[in-house]
């Protein structure tokens, strides 16, 4: 075990048998994982009621902050309880706190169906909760993580198997209700209902969004690529609408633009809420491998994903008989795809991968053209 499971056992075997008084009812299910992941799991879950027999007002979903502020329009008619993941996992107090309001949800049965997880966040959530039944997936086990996840497996009542590596998480979640209903429930293409509210942007031509940035510099598409694809939309008459959160600035649009109203820049200058906005309206949307990639494809909005070869297939491309007409992904296969990011042909961390660079600006323009109908 790493030194931090055992500096944080004392709180969590507190908490774990903390006493509870009320009748434990409902289902408690753990996603402690990013927009994309949660986009990905969604449409799954409106099988659990049914599934599980239980009323959809009496499952708690235990979400994360990244994706709090939209969780009430995604998830409305269930239950929500949002924590900041990244403080569970790292401060004692915030972690003990959190740990005895999950015991007091009282769930009858706590669910988690992640494959790539930690065990730390989830696995331990699900122990803490100490439900009378709980069942988990079979997650992605390496040897650094071993230990940990074996003392977990070995509390929980039902471990489903939901398939090797790389198999695509929307069909390990179909997979995971299958297995528990006995029969095959075909797996659903990503979506969610949003609401109808107008974007932050002036009235004008049709707009085209571009996500250049990402949390991990690797998945940046060159942002040169970026702005090529730029200068061809506008020639074709749209506007380009540049988002990304606080810190994912991957270049200066202005350099190649200056002044263009055509060009619209939004990076960091939206909340979560009004990205949605701004990508439910978008005639297409260009993205790296990111959260908002998936939330383009759910939101129905046609997409075309730049595509690296870290854990290709777990996320994307989405599987053929799942990928909905409105999603594309753009990539090239390399023999050194599924390197779970550890890149070792870069020379620092803020470099891009090759196998994103060397994704081609052509073949980005054609999936857009023909989503466009340009």
């Amino acid at each position: 075990m790493r030194r931090r499971w055992w500096l944080f056992r004392c709180f969590d075997l507190l908490v774990r048998y903390w006493p509870v008084f009320k009748r434990r009812q409902g289902l408690l299910v753990v996603r402690m994982d990013g927009i994309g992941d949660m986009v990905l799991f969604r449409r799954s879950l409106d099988e659990y009621a049914d599934l599980f027999g239980v009323e959809k007002s009496n499952i708690t979903v235990l979400g994360c902050k990244s994706w709090g502020p939209i969780a009430t329009e995604i998830f409305a008619g269930y239950r929500l309880f949002i924590i900041d993941e990244h403080a569970f996992a790292r401060r004692f107090i915030y972690r003990f706190g959190i740990g005895l309001m999950v015991r007091q949800i009282a769930p009858a049965v706590t669910i988690c169906d992640s494959y790539l997880r930690r065990a730390l966040m989830s696995d331990s959530l699900l122990w803490m909760a100490a439900a009378p039944k709980s069942i988990t997936s079979l997650p992605f086990i390496n040897e650094p993580t071993r230990t940990e996840f074996t003392y977990y497996l070995s509390q929980v009542d039902q471990i489903v198997d939901t398939g090797t590596y790389p198999t695509h998480e929307i069909t390990r979640h179909y997979r995971f209700l299958s297995n528990y209903a006995g029969k095959e429930i075909p797996p659903k293409p990503p979506k969610i209902i949003w609401r109808e509210k107008s974007p932050p942007l002036r009235d004008g031509a049709p707009y085209v969004v571009l996500n250049p940035g990402s949390n991990e510099f690797g998945r940046r598409w060159p942002f040169e690529n970026y702005m090529n694809i730029a200068e061809r939309l506008m020639a074709k008459g749209r506007r380009v609408v540049i988002v990304g959160g606080p810190g994912e600035r991957a270049g200066d649009y202005r350099q190649r633009f200056g002044d263009d109203e055509r060009a619209i820049d939004l990076i960091g200058k939206t909340s979560v809420p009004e990205l949605l906005d701004v990508l439910n309206h978008a005639t297409c949307v260009i993205s790296n491998d990111t959260g908002p990639a998936h939330l383009s494809i759910a939101l129905e909005t046609p997409t075309v994903v730049v595509v690296g070869g870290g854990h290709f297939g777990s996320f994307v491309p989405y599987p053929r008989e799942i990928c909905p007409p409105n999603a594309k992904f753009a990539f090239e296969e390399m023999p050194c795809y599924h390197c779970f990011w550890r890149c070792n042909k870069r020379d620092s961390k803020f470099d891009v991968f090759p196998c994103v660079s060397e994704v081609g600006v052509d073949k980005v323009w054609r999936y857009t053209s023909e989503l466009l109908n340009l």
